[in-house]
């Protein structure tokens, strides 16, 4: 055997036996574990589709079904898997509260009409609806929506016989807060804009009273003239001061209450 045929044979046997290491090697490897994804459990929630207005009579196409994590589902959220007729048996309910798209529906936000106006329904049981007349001089400027809260203040003159005494005879302006936290359920015409911001200017406020504050407030509006003081968001739910409990205004002029300090003006002409 000569020499080339010795190298050939050599490099052959060098280049199997490092195919079979290389073989045997790679058999060996273990294979990749694939990573398992823990899937949390959901439920499927009725929602609102869109947005839902105040008093706005709810449709079926109005609701979707979507995915809710179960952990953070309220049980007070409509599921698919009790209900699944939900949607045909809320339409033509009337929503009590704005509805934001996306936001679950609860049964406390809806109301049936049972053939009453949208008045009635969104209206809490025991609460009364009574309009009265304003003007944007009375009624904030304009800025006093529906679902705002303001105190009503009444404004009346009053004939001063005595022109010795401290107002010279001039007549007594006397101003006094007659219901403060006064639910605004409705305004008369449509948002016009005003300055860059909403406004609604309107001629007529529906507010929402008890049974006992609808005869003071229309005494009120018989004896002078009404205001309405636009409260702030933040004063929804505050508690009420009951009117006895303020300081009188009885002797003439206006209470002023400013960071919680009241302090009486003097009567004006």
């Amino acid at each position: 055997m000569n020499t080339a045929r010795i190298v050939v044979l050599v490099i052959a046997l060098g280049a199997g036996g490092v195919a079979a290491y290389l073989a045997s090697g790679y058999d060996n490897k273990p294979a990749p574990v694939a990573q398992v994804v823990e899937k949390l459990p959901t439920v499927e929630v009725l929602v609102a589709k869109s947005d839902i207005q105040l008093g706005q009579a709810v449709k079926a196409e109005d609701l979707q079904w979507q995915t809710w994590p179960q952990a953070t589902a309220s049980s007070a959220f409509i599921r698919r898997d009790s209900r699944p007729d939900a949607q045909t048996q809320i339409a033509g309910s009337i929503a009590r509260v704005p509805l934001m798209q996306g936001e679950p529906i609860r049964e406390q936000k809806l109301v049936k009409a049972d053939g009453s106006g949208f008045m009635a329904a969104i209206l809490p049981s025991g609460m009364r609806a009574v309009s009265t007349e304003i003007s944007a001089e009375t009624g904030a400027g304009g800025f006093i929506l529906p679902n705002d809260r303001v105190d009503i203040v009444q404004t009346r003159r009053l004939k001063n016989p005595d022109t010795n005494g401290p107002t010279g005879g001039n007549d007594l302006v006397l101003s006094e807060v007659i219901l403060t936290n006064i639910r605004v359920l409705a305004i008369d015409q449509a948002p016009k804009e005003k300055d860059g911001q909403t406004s609604v200017l309107g001629k007529t406020v529906t507010l929402e009273l008890k049974p006992e504050q609808v005869a003071k407030l229309a005494a009120s509006r018989q004896a002078g003239s009404l205001s309405l003081a636009l409260r702030s968001i933040a004063d929804a739910n505050a508690a009420e001061v009951p009117l006895e409990d303020q300081p009188n205004t009885s002797a003439g002029g206006v209470n002023v209450i400013r960071y919680g300090v009241a302090r009486q003006l003097t009567s004006q002409k």
